[in-house]
């Protein structure tokens, strides 16, 4: 399916990333010819996406669109939201040809730090406030303040003439918040007389009844957990979480425990969040890894990322004992205040049954309650609905499930079935003065980062790095003549991580399969070498499956001498 580009006059809302699955967020808004994009999120690989470092949105839809796009919003901070930020901007051109980038103090901070890490120092960065207004080409941007588990999240809404499209982003109604004021009910209020066009929803946590409990009812309940413990204590979070980074700091001053963070986004965000006043950490709380040791187990207390079970993070390299610094001991107890992001589920598992192994003590959400979500449970997305009184509505960041369960709670509270667009990414809706509907598809997808590389790798490379990871690598070198193909030295085989005993017998057949393979190529004179070696492959490859009954990767060498 190839791009295209609405009709004159007509609002164009076409949803990139986050829609049938949970991460990776951005959003296109197009009006007449001009774009604003709300988010440019990245998901973490799954097991299965072996090598691969971040999957981004497929934004092939931007790439010659680069002089048409006003804005990039931002609403807040977390990586789902934020990550493809330097990714988006290189394939647009870099930083010279960089469109405005607009969000709160925070948010605009932690892209200040991202971009700098990629050598992006020139982009221009536009700090907004809570209730400002900002006019950008043919859209009016105006930013609403919302309660989330990142500090300056907001709400975004984007007026065209044919009326305005309210993105919740990631949200929740706490009455207590711990920084500040709760979300500006007054201002979601007065959309609802002022004939909202669109509300675009988090679905996160529509799949739970009721409503979300206050942040401000975890740190009370870490200091419990945390009290009658005598070892060192590890908590585990999201680094963006600052919300949690305070109250675990505060839980431990009070009970006399010197911190130390472990993570590099976990000191990074720490880092910008207390120049800008966000964080508050008395003089002397914060020690080194190094200062560890000559401390008494019951003054410790360490903040770490890992709480998805992510393989390079602080906390499942000290579950499988390879951290360089801190090595997991009886006594210690690891509090994972965070809950799997869903696909999680193994990873996180494998860790604590790893910390488990290693003698540590495991408390998590379901032993006390030490963590509150940062997403609105239904009651939270009905009052939403009623606030705004939209005419139409698109629930957004979540799977197909959380989507369709979205639209019957809009349905429940008053909004026509026909008016709520449960689409999927690339598929965009078109509002004109005759109403709204589906558009044509554009091509959507992901996008993966391997390395320094960024692109759509093949379905056949990630299988053969699954079947490495599983079986290894097997390679078998030929040696033919020029002039005749057939073979002139014994096969060389080569193996790395195939999970079998030396056996003389196999390998000797291998190698006569080898003299059998090359010769019937001689006597069917067949000279391409790339044709010999695809003989050498399947041959080889169908010994090795019926002997071992594994399929590592064959790598087949011919050289004619």
């Amino acid at each position: 399916m190839t791009g295209n580009t609405p009709a004159p006059g007509t609002l164009r809302v076409l949803p990139l990333g986050g829609l049938g699955e949970i991460g990776k967020n951005m959003t296109v808004v197009e009006y007449n010819g001009k774009i604003v994009v709300i988010d440019v999120g990245v998901r973490f690989p799954t097991a299965e996406q072996v090598g691969i470092d971040l999957v981004l949105p497929d934004f092939s839809y931007l790439k010659d669109r680069a002089q048409d796009i006003e804005a990039i919003v931002i609403t807040h901070g977390h990586e789902d939201h934020i990550g493809a930020l330097p990714f988006v901007l290189k394939q647009l051109g870099g930083a010279r040809h960089a469109p405005k980038i607009l969000g709160l103090p925070l948010t605009m901070a932690m892209a200040k730090s991202k971009l700098e890490e990629h050598r992006l120092r020139e982009v221009p960065l536009t700090d907004v406030k809570p209730g400002q207004k900002v006019k950008v080409g043919t859209f009016e941007l105006e930013f609403i303040h919302t309660t989330h588990s990142i500090p300056d999240t907001a709400a975004v809404a984007v007026k065209s003439e044919l009326g305005t499209l309210l993105f919740t982003a990631d949200y929740k109604f706490d009455q207590t918040p711990v920084d500040g004021p709760p979300a500006d009910f007054l201002r979601f209020s007065r959309f609802g007389s002022e004939n909202l066009l669109m509300l675009l929803g988090d679905s996160t946590n529509v799949d739970r009844p009721g409503w979300s409990p206050s942040e401000s009812l975890v740190g009370p309940a870490l200091e419990a957990a945390f009290a009658p413990l005598r070892g060192r204590i590890i908590v585990t979070s999201f680094a963006s979480n600052l919300h949690r980074v305070q109250q675990v700091i505060d839980a431990a001053v009070k009970l006399n425990r010197k911190v130390c963070l472990l993570g590099r986004s976990m000191k990074k965000n720490t880092n910008i969040a207390r120049t800008l006043g966000i964080l508050q950490i008395p003089e002397g709380v914060l020690v080194q890894p190094r200062e560890l040791e000559s401390l008494p187990d019951h003054r410790v207390l360490v903040m770490s990322t890992g709480s998805q079970g992510e393989p390079l993070a602080a906390l499942r390299r000290m579950a499988f004992r390879d951290h360089p610094q801190i090595r997991i001991h009886e006594g210690d107890t690891v509090v994972f205040s965070a809950t799997p992001i869903p696909g999680n589920e193994r990873a996180v598992n494998e860790t604590i049954d790893k910390l488990y192994q290693a003698g540590a003590n495991v408390i998590t959400h379901k032993d006390a309650p030490i963590h509150a979500s940062g997403h609105g449970y239904q009651e939270e997305m009905k009052m939403m609905l009623n606030l705004t009184k939209p005419k139409y509505v698109m629930p957004m960041h979540g799977d197909y499930q959380r989507l369709r369960l979205h639209k019957k709670i809009a349905v429940s509270v008053g909004v026509k079935a026909d008016n709520v667009f449960c689409a999927e990414n690339g598929l965009p809706v078109e509002i004109d003065k005759r109403g709204a509907r589906f558009g044509k598809p554009v091509q959507s997808g992901v996008m993966y980062v391997d390395g320094t590389d960024i692109g759509a790798t093949a379905d056949a490379a990630l299988r053969d790095r699954r079947s490495l990871s599983a079986d290894g690598l097997f390679v078998v070198v030929a040696t033919i003549g020029d002039d005749d193909g057939k073979s002139v030295a014994e096969p060389e085989l080569i193996f790395r991580g195939v999970p079998f005993k030396h056996d003389e017998k196999f390998l000797t057949a291998v190698r006569e399969q080898v003299d059998a393979s090359v010769d019937r190529a001689a006597a069917d004179k067949i000279h391409d070498l790339d044709e010999i070696q695809r003989i050498l492959h399947d041959d080889i490859a169908q010994l090795v499956w019926e002997r071992m009954k594994r399929r590592p990767v064959v790598m087949p060498v011919v050289v004619a001498v």
